[in-house]
């Protein structure tokens, strides 16, 4: 059975040195791994460690898939 605490995103924006507006946007954005309970995000931080140091928050990787989103379609023709 896991014990371990859920944490707010202002919380995890502590630990990670960053805006909680950041935290909200990388959890949408990214994947950064979040539960939603009721109406509230909330975290475990081992998996946002594991989720940083397997290369989440790395800036490439948000670009990477807005570049990719913008892409046009290949015609279907």
């Amino acid at each position: 059975m896991n014990t371990e605490p859920w944490v707010t995103a202002e919380q995890v924006s502590q630990h990670l040195g960053v805006v909680k507006d950041t935290v909200y946007r990388w959890r949408e954005r990214k994947g950064l791994p979040a539960h939603k309970i009721g109406r509230l995000w909330k975290f475990q931080l081992s998996e946002v460690d594991e989720w940083v140091r397997v290369g989440g928050a790395d800036e490439d990787s948000e670009r990477k898939s807005l570049d990719h989103a913008a892409e046009p379609e290949a015609d279907k023709a």
